[in-house]
This record gives C-alpha cells, sequence and structure tokens, in this order.
C-alpha cells in the first residue's frame, strides 16, 4: 500500500509541474487547449442523498460530470453543497511541493477529489482519488482490468512494478492517444501476487517499460489502481 501511495504522490507531482513526460513516455507535455476550452452542460444542484449524481462520465482534459476546468470552489458549494465538502493538503512525494485539494463526499462509488493551483480554489489543475462510478466513454475507471484496456487500446506499454513511477500506462501510439497529458492510470496488482507468483511478479518488475501483452501480467490480476484527470495546466 505505501508503494502504491507513493507512486499516487509522485504522479500528482508530475501533473502539477507538467512532466507528464515521465510517466507518459519522452514527450513534453502540452496543454491541449482545444479540450480545455470545450462546452460543457451549466452546473446544477446534485440530489440530497449519495450516489445519485447520474453524469458520471469522465472525459480527460475537460471535465468529470459537471465540474471543468473553469469550475471554482463556490461552484462546488452550489453543485454538492458545503457540507458534502472538505479541504486537504495534497503533498509532492517526499513532501516537496503542496496544494490545496477539495473533497467531494458523494459516498463511496462518487466520491473524488479537486487539486487546485492555489488557496484561493478558483482553478482546479485535476481531479484525483474517483470512486469506481466514474468512468471514461470506453468504460475506463478505477478498477478496469487490464483485459479492459486491452481491448481499448490495443497494444501498449507499462512502467515496470517497484519503483516510483511503477504501473504507469502509456498512451503514446494507441488508439487512445488523444488522452496523453489528460489522463493517468496506474495499474496495480492484486495484494497476493507478490508472494503467489513470485516469478511472474518479479518479470515485471523493475524500472523499464513492458508490453501490456506480456504473459507474466496475466496472474497477477492488474488493474487500474489509481487514475488522475487533468483539467488545467498549472500556469
Amino acid at each position: 500500500m505505501f508503494r502504491l501511495d507513493r507512486r499516487i504522490a509522485l504522479v500528482t507531482l508530475s501533473f502539477t509541474l507538467g512532466l507528464t513526460a515521465i510517466i507518459q513516455g519522452a514527450h513534453a507535455y502540452m496543454p491541449p487547449e482545444a479540450s480545455l476550452q470545450a462546452v460543457t452542460p451549466p452546473p446544477r444542484t446534485v440530489a440530497s442523498s449519495p450516489n445519485l449524481l447520474k453524469d458520471t462520465l469522465v472525459v480527460p482534459g475537460e471535465r468529470i460530470g459537471p465540474v471543468t476546468g473553469t469550475t471554482t470552489y463556490q461552484d462546488l458549494v452550489k453543485l454538492f453543497g458545503k457540507s458534502r465538502l472538505s479541504d486537504r493538503t495534497v503533498y509532492g512525494p517526499e513532501g516537496i511541493g503542496m496544494w490545496p485539494g477539495t473533497r467531494v463526499n458523494l459516498g463511496l462509488a462518487q466520491s473524488f477529489t479537486v487539486v487546485w493551483q492555489d488557496t484561493k480554489r478558483a482553478k482546479p489543475l485535476h481531479v484525483r482519488e474517483l470512486g469506481s462510478a466514474w468512468k471514461t466513454a470506453e468504460g475506463i475507471g478505477m478498477g478496469t482490468p487490464l483485459t479492459h484496456l486491452q481491448k481499448q487500446l490495443g497494444k501498449f506499454q507499462i512502467s515496470g512494478l517497484d519503483w516510483d513511477y511503477g504501473g504507469a500506462v502509456m498512451f503514446h501510439n494507441t488508439r487512445l492517444s488523444r488522452y496523453v497529458g489528460k489522463l493517468t492510470l496506474v495499474m496495480q496488482a492484486d495484494p497476493q501476487a507478490s508472494d503467489k507468483y513470485p516469478n511472474d511478479y518479479s518479470a515485471v518488475a523493475g524500472d523499464r517499460l513492458l508490453s501490456s501483452t506480456d504473459l507474466h501480467w496475466k496472474p497477477l490480476g492488474m488493474h487500474v489502481g489509481s487514475m488522475i484527470v487533468r483539467l488545467n495546466s498549472e500556469f
């Protein structure tokens, strides 16, 4: 669990500093201006009970449900009610860097955290810690198995496990290459996989890139363990 938490923190830092080249390939990140300017539906108030938000669509680079690149903290209050919001601080790896965040508590499946550019909470950088209800149009979300990603992306690369950027999905040269710099997925093995299948696990560990078709992935129960959706660049 510690390794996964550390990977999530490091991915967050790379997002906020615009260093997605580290986890998305060797290309520098350029903000997708067109998608950031996309028109989204007007804000609406969520029903009083959790898990009643009907729009749980994730559009990388544009929105998650009613939350867009122009959503402010006050908009969140109008959308969800202040009682469902809790502010927190998001730290970079090893305590380097920190950003204000707001947790939107909508029940286990629909909750998420907005990370802001600064304490004004007027410009969201990205959204993380999403519940399992949040999915892209391709059905990609928390818990999505490797087999489903294969169907949607085609053959792709994954960084080896057991290091700071382990399990990162590379969208370059796939059917979803448009998500480069907009969506970060970190794959995770089942909790007991390293003990049950030590040879397979060690075969896909380390600081390197591996094909998603590598047979050593199969017994490990690989699935999406972290998902971060970019809404704005830092600047």
